[in-house]
């Protein structure tokens, strides 16, 4: 409520609220092109997430599901990432990704060794694509883990049942396995694009939004105007449409995607 307030005045964050612009701030944002650009970038990573990194998720958990050793280890190891935070995940894959010795631009040097200079966070054509390699890196073991336990649940005797019936195991997984994971897939969708739609501290940390705002999210935007540059009436606002954007999708997804899980 306090940040809707805020959102009307010119205010720097000191001193009393004295200069009303009503709606001015809204106009200014919804004006602005960098601010535009980290909207699609938000929604890009919305993209990427629920076609490559869920779908890689539910693919792996599978794969591991059907194995008879290691799993517990494997589990392990694609969970481990979710454990670091955002500050010393950003780190690391700086340094893989820094372009004089960087993994990456020595595995690539192997394949092509006249290739030159390799920095993805550098190039505005490559960075958003290069954190959301460290993004699914470090979430996908997350979403694995929801889906075993989505798995868990799932009644053993109905694909005993399946393979008796002479059901392959491709069958039984599109109609028996993955009908009956619905749920956990919809939780897991809620989530991702609710996450993708805030993310800040690893793109802050690995790209503060640049080269030349290639990489800017709505809530790098926002500590950029609101704390760096004393704008907190119009970082409210960017914070104000954040919310609303969250809200009316968690509000809207509720009601029509997961009303039978409540039900």
């Amino acid at each position: 409520v306090q940040a809707v307030y805020y959102s009307l005045f010119r205010w720097n964050g000191l001193g009393s609220l004295q200069n009303f612009i009503g709606l001015g701030n809204y106009v200014r944002v919804f004006s602005d092109r960098v601010f535009l650009g980290a909207l699609s970038h938000n929604l890009q990573l919305v993209a990427l997430s629920l076609l490559i990194q869920l779908p890689l998720a539910l693919g792996l958990t599978l794969l591991i599901r059907g194995l008879t050793r290691g799993r517990a280890l494997l589990r392990t190891i694609f969970f481990l990432p979710f454990v670091l935070s955002e500050v010393v995940t950003g780190v690391i894959w700086n340094f893989i990704y820094r372009p004089s010795g960087g993994l990456v631009e020595q595995l690539l040097h192997a394949i092509a060794p006249n290739l030159g200079d390799v920095a993805p966070l550098a190039n505005p054509k490559t960075v958003l694509y290069a954190l959301f390699v460290v993004i699914t890196w470090k979430y996908f073991g997350y979403h694995m883990i929801l889906y075993i336990a989505g798995l868990q649940n799932i009644p053993a005797e109905l694909e005993e049942a399946a393979a008796i019936d002479g059901c392959g195991r491709l069958q039984t997984l599109r109609y028996i396995t993955i009908p009956l994971l619905g749920s956990t897939v919809r939780l897991t969708i809620y989530l991702s694009v609710l996450g993708s739609m805030q993310f800040f501290d690893l793109v802050w940390v690995m790209t503060t939004g640049g080269p030349v705002s290639a990489s800017d999210t709505m809530a790098t935007y926002l500590y950029k105007y609101g704390f760096q540059r004393f704008q907190l009436g119009y970082g409210s606002t960017v914070a104000v449409i954040i919310f609303l954007i969250c809200f009316s999708f968690s509000l809207i997804y509720q009601r029509v995607a997961m009303r039978r899980d409540f039900e």
